[in-house]
């Protein structure tokens, strides 16, 4: 532990006790001897004006009656490196649209960062992120749906649909912004068809702020409506997969989430069956045809023959 992370282990040791710590309990959490302790309750107290108070024969504490927070952001090496690796991971996620708001901070944690860990040597070119096949658009309309939802206000679209090749304008009252699968949906209430949609920003052609007060949907109703179903289908599930994958792949399949309420349980003779909540079946079918001859689907029929259909479908290509 460097001197940056004592300094911020001993703040949180005094902050998270209402009672004097003792020099040794000090000592043993900041991984020290009692003069680098010492010294360390010195430069708190001179530098950062740390309200310090040693109690003779009991130890020491943070006098309550005066007001005091660590200067700026103050983050210990690993967690200034974790927030690091999230940049780099947000950056592959979308098309880098807070990047311009992002970087100062960035540079200014790569600062603390090396002054806090002079060895620490940050290396983006250790961090790789695959996404294949996945849609890489820009997304210029994200600021400004982003902030209708921070600031509750209603916002109008004109979306694309991409079944029906139409442009349609809607009012909207955004209640919450999902990342799913590479791509970023707006999950909202819509004016005009009466109901909650979901909406995939890549789709969005144009947005524009309202002055109106957006309609406030409560979280465990959004849950309900849009979390219930299979993948970003929204909608309660009504229906309920039984999927049983052969031995050779259970192992893999065993690990996978699939859905917040799936069941899954090793069978005797080696094989894993899963059962997976579902409404819209259109995903779950391309999700189950992924893995070919490795899973059966047991129930219900019409998913079993949903299946089977895209699959026969899928053959006549190559005979």
């Amino acid at each position: 532990m460097d001197k940056f992370d004592r300094i911020y282990c001993l703040h949180q040791v005094l902050e998270s006790h209402h009672t004097p710590v003792s020099l040794d309990t000090i000592c043993e959490r900041l991984e020290c001897s009692i003069p680098t302790a010492k010294r360390l309750i010195r430069e708190m107290r001179d530098y950062l004006n740390a309200p310090i108070v040693n109690k003779r024969g009991e130890g020491y504490f943070y006098d309550r009656n005066i007001s005091f927070q660590m200067p700026g952001l103050w983050f210990n090496a690993g967690e200034m490196q974790a927030l690091l690796a999230i940049h780099s991971m947000m950056s592959h996620i979308g098309p880098g649209f807070l990047d311009e708001h992002i970087h100062p901070l960035i540079r200014r944690i790569e600062k603390l960062l090396e002054k806090a860990s002079p060895e620490t040597l940050f290396d983006w070119s250790r961090f790789r992120i695959l996404g294949m096949a996945c849609r890489k658009p820009e997304l210029p309309v994200f600021p400004l749906i982003s902030y209708g939802l921070l600031v509750r206000k209603k916002i109008r679209i004109s979306y694309h649909g991409r079944e029906r090749d139409l442009v349609t304008e809607r009012e909207v009252s955004p209640q919450r912004l999902t990342h799913y699968r590479d791509n970023w949906y707006l999950d909202g209430w819509c004016h005009d068809k009466g109901g909650l949609r979901t909406f995939s920003l890549d789709r969005i052609r144009k947005v524009s702020i309202l002055q109106h007060t957006q309609k406030e949907i409560p979280v465990s109703e959004l849950d309900e409506h849009l979390v219930g179903a299979y993948g970003i289908f929204s909608g309660r599930a009504q229906h309920t997969a039984v999927l049983r994958f052969t031995a050779a792949m259970s192992r893999w399949v065993a690990d996978e989430s699939w859905h917040p309420e799936q069941q899954g349980r090793f069978r005797e003779d080696g094989t894993y069956e899963l059962k997976v909540p579902y409404n819209n079946p259109t995903e779950l079918i391309m999700d189950i045809c992924r893995y070919g001859p490795e899973v059966t689907v047991m129930a219900p029929p019409e998913l079993r023959s949903g299946v089977a259909e895209r699959l026969r479908r899928a053959a006549l290509l190559y005979d």
